[in-house]
């Protein structure tokens, strides 16, 4: 088992980085989010690092933080969804982003990643929303995780919310607590709306 790789980068590629440690280049799949997050070619770079071995093939996939090898390694762990698809949704969303959108239900927001239908998104939610309420796996206070999961019954009007608040520039630890204490069956426009107020008021 490779647990982490560490030395010159010598080649960036669309969902790869290679990185030569001890005169051996390791070719390491990974998300766009680690791929933006490294250096320039010939720098000094760290990856985690876990080894997929299958019949056809055997991979070796890299990622800066242990948060979003363990995110890898929660996805690929649900039926159907093999290292592709679990790359591709890392890719368009950051580790603690993807904690809190099945945490609250919210398949609708993973069918936006290449290669997810409705039925795999739903498969990710119902096997591993539990298992993210259960324990806390270093991506989000569990307090955090847990009160976003009492919101699931309106999993996609949160998810909006959350999602555009996000982008007004509040972190999701911020935002998830407060949502969490709202009516979940409020619209979206809604529950971004009192969530600002509820801002605004601890700013006074």
């Amino acid at each position: 088992m490779i647990y982490s790789v560490s030395g010159k980068l010598i080649a960036k590629e669309p969902a790869m980085a290679v990185v030569e440690c001890g005169g051996v280049g390791y070719a390491c799949r990974t998300t766009f989010t680690t791929l933006s997050q490294l250096g320039s070619v010939g720098e000094t770079v760290f990856l985690y690092t876990t080894l997929s071995v299958r019949e056809d093939a055997v991979e070796l996939f890299g990622f800066c933080t242990k948060q979003e090898l363990q995110c890898f390694q929660l996805l690929i762990s649900v039926s159907g969804v093999g290292p592709k698809v679990a790359l591709a949704i890392l890719s368009d969303m950051m580790p603690d982003r993807f904690l809190l959108t099945v945490a609250s239900g919210d398949s609708k927001t993973l069918t936006k990643s290449k290669g997810v239908g409705a039925k795999s998104a739903q498969r990710i939610v119902m096997e591993l929303k539990d298992k993210i309420a259960g324990e806390s796996i270093g991506l989000l206070a569990k307090e955090d995780v847990a009160a976003v999961v009492n919101t699931s019954d309106a999993s996609s009007n949160v998810g909006e919310a959350m999602e555009a608040l996000v982008t007004l520039g509040y972190t999701q630890s911020e935002v998830a607590p407060v949502l969490a204490k709202m009516d979940a069956g409020l619209s979206s426009s809604e529950l971004i709306r009192r969530t600002l107020q509820e801002f605004g008021k601890k700013r006074k």
